[in-house]
């Protein structure tokens, strides 16, 4: 078969490296995760680069794909999702290219790094927006999400004290069970619903829908000053707060503003409630570079609302990389793919 284009060379010593799901935990830190976040945030960040997520669906199965273009200008890639909730089962696939010769890089599970950067973004927003003092943190949701958002923000702010509430008695205790015998001092407890664990809090974390999508967190459980971080929800039929928390917020910071805006349920019925959404809706990228100064006092209530972006899985991903290739992790590809002279 005759080509067009030319190959062009691909130095030998850089395969394309392939991390598994466990490459990725012996490599994965939570704080140099939540750093090389909070570092790409900081920086100019173009709509361009993250272009909207997109879907193709069969029957009973779905493939959602997310790119970007990294802030640091040194890698580009994109996510794979590739679903059966008929099966049950999913796969994470992330691709890195090097933007010098547009070589494959790496190739990673995705499955647990999906975790990582949502909970280690969340961090990133609470940092910036929550007092700067010892933390009264509420988490609603005792599963893995749940469980990543608390180590997460344990590894960069102090907690005085921590409720979790989920339907599952046995769940929320094993939850308490579990960070009690990793971490000692953290005084932590479970309650037996979700406005006994938000009462008095600094920071609630929404990590867990209802199986009705109705909403497990009320406005009118706020109070002067919390911060609420809600990332659950991140379709138009999921709902995880209700109207009330979106109209009391004094400011709503969103990873992807346009797709918390119109593609996610929460908006959406708050938009149909008559509040305005968009009137004080920011980007991540406008808090963390000081473009916006986030809390102006300690009575707001604010929000921070994510659907999770491939930038973030792209930033953890070339850190993950760069960290496999300074301690020899991963295994090297004998064959990749072969870039070609087109221009």
């Amino acid at each position: 078969m005759s080509h067009t284009s030319k190959s062009a060379p691909l130095a030998s010593d850089r395969p394309t490296l392939f991390l598994s799901d466990h490459d990725v935990s012996e490599l994965a830190e939570w704080p140099a995760v939540i750093k090389a976040l909070r570092d790409a945030y900081a920086l100019k960040i173009e709509d361009k680069m993250i272009p909207p997520r997109t879907m193709a669906r069969g029957d009973g199965i779905w493939i959602r794909s997310l790119t970007a273009v990294s802030p640091s200008g040194e890698f580009m890639g994109s996510k794979l999702i590739s679903a059966s909730p008929k099966a049950k089962c999913a796969s994470y696939l992330i691709s890195l290219f090097d933007t010098r010769d547009m070589r494959l890089a790496g190739l990673l599970d995705g499955n647990q790094i999906t975790g990582i950067r949502t909970a280690a973004t969340t961090t990133v927003a609470i940092d910036l927006l929550a007092p700067k003092r010892p933390l009264r943190v509420c988490i609603l949701g005792s599963g893995f999400e749940a469980r990543g958002q608390l180590h997460a923000l344990l590894a960069v702010r102090q907690i005085s004290y921590a409720t979790v509430f989920s339907p599952s008695s046995v769940n929320r205790k094993r939850f308490v069970t579990d960070f009690m015998s990793q971490f000692p001092d953290l005084k932590i407890e479970d309650k037996e619903s979700a406005q006994q664990a938000v009462n008095g809090m600094d920071v609630i974390i929404c990590a867990a829908r209802s199986h009705d999508e109705s909403p497990i967190l009320q406005g009118k459980w706020l109070t002067p000053g919390m911060t609420v971080a809600s990332i659950g929800s991140t379709l138009p039929e999921q709902r995880e707060v209700d109207e009330d928390v979106i109209r009391m917020s004094h400011l709503i910071v969103a990873d992807m503003p346009e797709e918390v805006l119109h593609e996610t349920g929460d908006m959406l019925v708050a938009k149909k409630s008559g509040v305005d959404c968009k009137k004080n809706l920011i980007s991540l990228n406008q808090l963390a570079c000081g473009q916006h100064s986030g809390r102006s006092n300690d009575q707001e209530i604010l929000l921070f609302k994510s659907v999770g972006s491939a930038l973030q899985d792209v930033v953890v991903s070339e850190m993950l990389l760069k960290m496999a290739i300074e301690r020899s992790i991963g295994t090297s590809m004998t064959k990749s793919i072969v870039p070609v002279i087109k221009w």
